[in-house]
């Protein structure tokens, strides 16, 4: 099959073996083949080094059941896309519900588990989520590529609780950045305010009624209750914790390869919390854009054939461009 991989270069192999479902798995495995992959600010980061990842990329996807284990006859043909974290189940942290955090978990093109950049991709089916189809509840693959990146945007709903009047500021204008903004303003009654500095892509999250504000023209004046810092940078945790009040909270979203030089002091002097914050809830997100609650339409830049990949990736770091698509049946 066709696959991304990353092993010290990033490449496109034209015959990389194709994954067969583990059937030691429990509750089995299904093998899925891909119809389309997004490439993430993460992805970028595994090639300049981050979690010193090596194999085929990838964790946001969706496609068709293509082989469905003994009992699970019901989805062979279906639409899925899947969560990212497989885990033992029998760990403390699996058996108290925090499988993200399984000190024995691999996850999907990101830490010893081949990802979704490809033809072809096996996952747990418990971690496989049904994509609606129809209308007008239904998801169309280009949205549905989008349901991880959205769970985790939804995550800090289910880390936080928003009251009403809070002044949130969301910042980063980049993929994550708009759909924690969008989330936070479709779903909470808290003041958002999304801080960045590319006009067009602030203009997304205008048009759903989120405040913005942009960094050319200064620090936003008023202290925040409630920093989400999606720069994707280094430095993004040491701008966020400035921007907060006393006792405020600082909720971190970036994955970087690169260091950075902390002062810790205003944490303790202003007794901030700080709130570390991944993958989220699948169920919420699909539901999301099924009700039509969030658009995802305007964030997509550009689709690649995966035959051109390694241009794809070329386009997705550049400045100003949101979601590169890799489309499998092109």
């Amino acid at each position: 099959m066709k696959a991304v991989v990353f092993d010290g270069k990033l490449r496109l192999v034209p015959d990389h073996p194709t994954p067969m479902p583990d059937p030691a798995s429990t509750g089995g495995e299904a093998l899925v083949r891909v119809s389309l992959a997004g490439i993430c600010n993460t992805d970028l980061e595994i090639v300049r080094g981050y979690m010193g990842f090596k194999g085929v990329l990838g964790h946001e996807f969706v496609g068709v059941v293509e082989e469905a284990p003994e009992g699970h006859e019901e989805i062979k043909g279906r639409r899925v896309v899947g969560e990212i974290n497989l885990y033992c189940g029998q760990c403390v942290y699996c058996r108290d519900g925090a499988q993200s955090h399984c000190p024995k978990r691999s996850v999907l093109g990101i830490m010893d588990r081949d990802g979704a950049m490809a033809e072809f991709v096996t996952l747990p089916v418990n971690l496989l989520h049904v994509v609606p189809d129809g209308m007008p509840e239904g998801v169309s693959d280009m949205e549905a590529v989008f349901v991880e990146p959205l769970a985790a945007a939804f995550q800090v709903l289910e880390q936080v609780e928003f009251m009403e009047g809070d002044r949130v500021l969301v910042m980063g204008d980049g993929k994550l950045g708009l759909l924690i903004a969008l989330v936070l303003k479709e779903y909470t009654r808290a003041e958002v305010t999304l801080l960045g500095h590319h006009e067009d892509k602030m203009s997304i999250a205008e048009t759903k009624g989120v405040k913005t504000h942009n960094s050319k023209n200064g620090k936003p004046e008023i202290p925040y209750d409630f920093v989400v810092e999606a720069t994707g940078t280094a430095e993004g945790f040491q701008q966020a914790l400035s921007l907060l009040r006393p006792r405020g909270a600082v909720i971190l979203k970036s994955t970087v390869a690169q260091g950075a030089k902390l002062d810790l002091a205003p944490i303790v002097i202003n007794e901030i919390t700080v709130i570390g914050s991944r993958c989220g809830p699948f169920e919420p997100a699909i539901n999301a854009l099924a009700d039509k609650k969030i658009d995802v339409k305007p964030l997509i830049s550009a689709t690649y054939p995966i035959d051109q990949a390694v241009e794809a990736f070329k386009l997705a770091r550049q400045k100003g461009v949101l979601k590169v698509l890799l489309d499998m049946k092109l």
